[in-house]
């Protein structure tokens, strides 16, 4: 391991040293203490995060958690102590003292969070607020196999760790997500069979990632977390993300949680059929949506791309009755305007209710979010 990785390594005890871990699931149950403890801090500090920096006052967060100010006391002199919380100045007095303002401190950590695509790698730095500090994309020919790529991810990685932030040491990181084609089993962190690229089958992505860094690391597919960047954190109910890019797939939020499927296969979006006998998509098929969107955009005919999207988006809809639809990807950025107004359109000619919009952030920051998101309290 070299000098940044043991960096990375000892920085990240440094920062799970306290009683909140660094990546964990989000806290379901239990009566142990430290859990409870656990969640009590996670519960804190997201409602920070959200509040920005002009902070919520002790009697708020009383409030908004339903604990006692005396425990919201004790939990946020602990989180000033690991100096994840800051005096945020003082607030309007209600007849007695002003009241002290509390916020959350960004650079007192930060995630990275790698897109690795096809022929692409974006790699981000961000900070507890969900801010981009250090940002690297370069080519990648993700069927050069494992071993080539691996090299690039470890490399990029650690070059977004260490770069300095005004002169300053680079703050505690938490861990390092992964956003790769699917499919890909998130929980054992091995990838499937990716369309058009076989040796990819049964590599143990995650594993060999955590062993190169020393850090830990969350692996999920790209459209899943592109869920996370779409939602910047948020709390949206049932929401939809369509990913176009080199591949075509859906990340779906159900109930306010990301929905991966009982084999961790949901939304595979791109290969639903829309026209029978069709042209050959590259999975086997015929008449996929992802075959129709990706020839229309290669023509030129970015109109038609949004029409094809946005019909298979009208099925989705129907099927799922999420009620917004997020779009995202590098076919799309190149096109926004195009892509909302032919997708919103093709939903209301089939009578679909879901509001359009454009995810804003890269899959890259959603990657981060997927180790931000349980430091926080929120399910990975």
């Amino acid at each position: 391991m070299d000098t940044v990785s043991k960096a990375i390594t000892a920085n990240t005890a440094t920062a799970n040293g306290g009683v909140r871990g660094g990546v964990r699931s989000g806290v379901r149950g239990g009566v142990n203490l430290p859990a409870l403890r656990g969640h009590n801090d996670a519960l804190v500090l997201h409602l920070l995060r959200g509040a920005g920096p002009s902070g919520l006052g002790r009697s708020e967060l009383a409030e908004r958690t339903g604990l006692t100010p005396q425990a919201v006391s004790k939990i946020t002199a602990r989180l000033r102590g690991e100096g994840l919380v800051a005096e945020a100045g003082r607030g309007a007095s209600t007849g007695g003292k002003p009241r002290t303002l509390l916020r959350l401190v960004p650079e007192a950590r930060c995630a990275v969070g790698a897109h690795i695509d096809r022929d692409e790698l974006r790699v981000v730095r961000v900070d507890l607020a969900g801010r981009v500090t250090a940002d690297w994309r370069e080519p990648l020919d993700f069927g050069a196999g494992p071993g080539v790529v691996l090299d690039a991810v470890a490399d990029a990685v650690v070059r977004a760790f260490a770069h300095p932030e005004s002169g300053a040491g680079p703050s505690p990181v938490l861990g390092v997500g992964i956003a790769a084609p699917g499919p890909l089993d998130w929980r054992t962190g091995v990838l499937g069979r990716v369309t058009g690229f076989p040796e990819w089958e049964g590599f143990p992505l995650r594993e060999e990632l955590a062993g190169r860094l020393g850090v830990a690391v969350v692996l999920d597919k790209d459209t899943n977390a592109g869920v996370g960047a779409a939602d910047g954190g948020g709390d949206f109910g049932a929401s939809v993300y369509l990913h176009v890019g080199t591949g075509l797939g859906a990340g779906l939020r159900l109930n306010g949680e990301v929905y991966r499927g009982v084999r961790s296969a949901a939304g595979e979006f791109g290969h639903q059929v829309l026209m029978l006998d069709g042209p050959v998509c590259r999975c086997g098929g015929r008449g996929c949506v992802e075959v129709l969107c990706l020839d229309a955009v290669a023509r030129g005919d970015l109109a038609e791309a949004a029409r094809v999207l946005g019909e298979a988006a009208a099925n989705l809809v129907a099927l799922l009755d999420v009620d917004r639809v997020v779009l995202g990807g590098r076919v799309v950025e190149a096109a926004a305007g195009v892509f909302v107004e032919g997708v919103a359109g093709a939903l209301a000619g089939r009578g679909a209710v879901a509001t359009v919009a454009l995810a804003g952030r890269g899959v890259a920051e959603g990657a981060a979010e997927l180790v931000l998101g349980p430091f926080f309290g929120r399910p990975a």
